[in-house]
């Protein structure tokens, strides 16, 4: 079941999705009496439809409703409306632990800290009688301001697949029934189905304790019924005397809570934290961090990005909280490029690493229009006078910024100002260690986040608490990658491939490298320069993990919408992902040009004029929107305007292909054979382009030759089929013509969803293989 935005349960109206899983779907929704933002979660059918089961819902539900503990998620309200079930909760900024141990393994007195707030958290439950019966790292949330919350407590028990499945799967999976748990985390009593009491949970949080403090889980095997045996019958590895450097002590307390005998564990999960707490005093604070052990460039970028984030969010509230002292707040702002203070070449990447956060986290923000990168980036190097930049860019205010690194400290200087009269807005300076990682953003963050939820949406607050990755590599190759892939070249697009890839390797739970990755691969197949049935399978793929990492995620959306509409022919499927994509970031430019793509092929082409003009008036200087624009008008078969808008394109960026390919094609509409042929020359790839102008050109004797070495090429490499097929029309040969638009039909190949605007096949529409074609891409 997934509720719409706007929909109302009882007092409470949906307005985000923040995730699905077994247990349910769970949303942001505004409490309508109290004025106040809560998760709601929804319960799934099996449990809703339940009586039994609903009827234990709402007992623990009550319970836990007067169980307050700061290390406990606080439950608001139970209900029923509508026929749906759901559970009213706090609202939490963060992550949950298991997201935490994705990235990087914790250190044993990060791990002492969390255990112990636990253990808290556990102790107050269990002396009101509540056990958790499933505590996990998924159930366990680390707060953007430095909490830990214990989750789903009692609740509800997700639903574990067959028993072969294999373990990373089985580990978040309730098996139902009898059984109750995750498969890897349940006590022995829980495996053999037996009722399961306090020690049952400091068993568990045993096991979270041992993959805090090793990276691995402490009964891990290939399936989950495998994972159940060892539970009942094996010890994990002592991990005292690692390259970890666990004290000997944890070990030890980690192994009591690991008993298979619940009466040789702690007596309470009180005992538990006092335990914790002690270790954590007695030496846990000399451990030396993995992180800190890092170059100091990684560790000043990583620091860069936290503030970055913290930045945007104090921008936030100087915005907002204009209204109250300066008049209409700002709705428009430019983050010209960070200057490099220190001089240093290679701290550059840092200065324009900061640039793009700040400028990624604010252009989503509702009310808000933040100018596009290769438009302030013009301004970069260059000693730049804000009011001037901010009138040129015609925005109401400016943030410059200097970034400066002295010896292990890094000093970052933003300031706002007002294009109107060149006064300061808001200004400041962080100073702090390079090996202050973690405590920066905390800092910052938490002075203003509780005046900026009274201004901006919940989804707001959500997109500028979070962090795209904490891998600082990750970071820098998904940059490169976007970098190569701007590029529009064969080469470009393949670097990009690598670097995404690479990004991922560093960051497996990194979204915006999937996504970056889905467009590398959709470009290449698009551009025939790799096969359709290798490039877009590849490209969904990855789109696909993309939102199942983050589904608010705008380019993983219009990622997936490239590969419904280039490959799957999937026409609404792409339009509804197009839309969603624009939905979660109106001033994405490259959405709006996309769907302007999707607009003009289904021949909706004012529509589609439309969405271009937006992504041009969002990003003038993009070469891809203006590219696009001339696309879209020789489709519309302006050809005339097509030519101008190519010529201004080129003037971006003289050496831009697809620029290159689409002005030789208009020219050709418009009979310009010599400069057609002067154009088709340059292309790379195989010579289907010249073939086709000597073609239409008149010049068969010399299309036919190239026409017969593409014949010989296509044995062996790739050759896209469509533009075989044109070349065959252009010289009057229907049956050669239809006979590679069927192989492109077999091959998926993108120029089939051209078919109902090209010019180029005009020659075959009247032959009703041709409209049989049309039906069969779904082109009416």
């Amino acid at each position: 079941m997934t509720l719409a935005t706007g929909t109302r349960l009882g007092p409470y109206q949906i307005t985000a999705s923040l995730g699905a899983g077994g247990m349910g779907e769970v949303y942001q929704a505004r409490d309508c009496r109290l004025d106040r933002d809560v998760a709601v979660k929804v319960l799934p059918g099996h449990l809703a439809n339940d009586p039994q089961a609903l009827a234990r819902f709402e007992r623990e539900g009550k319970a836990l409703a007067a169980l307050s503990h700061p290390n406990i998620l606080a439950v608001y309200d139970v209900g029923t409306d509508q026929g749906i079930s759901f559970v009213v909760t706090e609202l939490l900024l963060g992550e949950t632990l298991r997201s935490r141990l994705a990235r990087a393994p914790i250190g044993h007195a990060k791990a002492l800290e969390i255990g112990a707030a636990v253990a808290d958290g556990l102790a107050a439950a269990h002396a009101k009688g509540i056990i958790h019966r499933d505590l996990k790292p998924e159930n366990i949330f680390l707060t953007s301001d430095g909490q830990v919350k214990i989750l789903d407590f009692g609740l509800a028990r997700p639903h574990l697949d067959a028993a072969n499945q294999d373990q990373a799967e089985a580990a978040t999976r309730t098996e139902p029934g009898t059984i109750m748990g995750t498969a890897g985390y349940m006590s022995p009593e829980q495996v053999r189905g037996q009722q399961s009491g306090a020690s049952g949970d400091l068993f568990s949080l045993g096991c979270v304790l041992y993959e805090m403090a090793t990276g691995e889980r402490a009964f891990a095997r290939p399936t989950a019924a495998e994972t159940m045996v060892a539970i009942l019958n094996a010890d994990p590895p002592r991990i005292a005397g690692t390259a970890r450097q666990i004290p000997p002590e944890l070990d030890r307390l980690i192994a009591r809570c690991l008993e298979k005998n619940p009466e040789a564990r702690q007596q309470s999960a009180r005992d538990l934290a006092f335990a914790l707490r002690e270790l954590s005093g007695s030496g846990a604070r000399s451990e030396a961090l993995p992180a800190l052990a890092a170059r100091s460039q990684r560790r000043a970028y990583a620091i860069g990005m936290a503030v970055a984030g913290a930045l945007a969010i104090a921008l936030g509230l100087a915005f907002f909280l204009l209204s109250g002292g300066r008049g209409k707040a700002i709705e428009t702002l430019a983050v010209l490029p960070f200057v490099n203070a220190s001089h240093e070449p290679n701290m550059e990447y840092l200065s324009d690493g900061i640039t793009d956060s700040i400028t990624n986290k604010l252009a989503p923000v509702a009310g808000l229009r933040v100018t596009a990168r290769s438009m302030v980036f013009a301004y970069k190097g260059s000693q730049v006078n804000p009011q001037q930049a901010g009138r040129e860019l015609k925005v109401r205010a400016v943030l410059t910024g200097s970034v400066e690194q002295r010896s292990d400290l890094l000093i970052i200087r933003a300031e706002l100002v007002d294009v109107a009269d060149a006064s300061q807005l808001w200004g400041e300076q962080y100073q702090k260690k390079l090996d202050d990682i973690l405590a920066i953003e905390a800092e910052i963050s938490q002075e203003i986040s509780q005046k900026l939820r009274l201004k901006l949406t919940g989804e707001d607050r959500v997109r500028l608490a979070r962090r795209a990755t904490e891998n600082t590599e990750a970071y820098q190759l998904y940059l490169k990658g976007r970098y190569y892939w701007n590029q529009n070249t064969p080469e470009g697009m393949r670097k990009g491939v690598e670097c995404f890839q690479q990004a991922i390797d560093k960051d497996p739970a990194y979204a915006r490298a999937y996504s970056g990755l889905a467009d590398a691969y959709s470009s290449l197949g698009f551009m025939a320069y790799m096969p359709s049935k290798e490039a877009f399978p590849n490209a969904r793929a990855a789109a696909t993990r993309a939102l199942a990492l983050d589904d608010t995620l705008s380019e993983a959306h219009n990622s997936l919408a490239s590969v419904r509409y280039l490959y799957d022919w999937d026409w609404p499927g792409s339009e509804k992902e197009s839309k969603r994509a624009i939905e979660l970031d109106p001033g994405y430019a490259t959405a709006h040009d996309f769907y302007s793509h999707l607009l003009i092929m289904t021949g909706r082409t004012a529509e589609a004029m439309t969405e271009i003009r937006r992504a041009l008036a969002l990003d003038p200087v993009s070469v891809r929107a203006n590219s696009r624009l001339g696309v879209q008008l020789y489709f519309a078969r302006q050809f005339d305007q097509a030519i101008e808008q190519f010529h201004k394109t080129l003037e971006l960026d003289p050496n831009h292909p697809m620029t290159q390919n689409y002005l030789g094609l208009a020219y050709l509409a418009k009979s310009m054979y010599p400069e057609a042929i002067e154009v088709m020359r340059k292309l790379p790839g195989p010579p289907t382009r010249l073939a086709l102008a000597y073609a239409q050109a008149g010049r068969s004797a010399e299309a036919k030759k190239l026409v017969d070495r593409l014949e010989e090429i296509a044995k062996t490499n790739y050759v896209s089929p469509a533009d075989m097929a044109y070349v065959y029309a252009a010289l009057g040969q229907a049956d050669a013509a239809m006979r590679w638009l069927e192989k492109a039909y077999e091959a998926r190949s993108p120029p089939m969803v051209f078919l109902k605007m090209d010019p180029r096949v005009d020659r075959l529409r009247a032959d009703p293989r041709f409209q049989d074609l049309l039906r069969r891409v779904g082109l009416p």
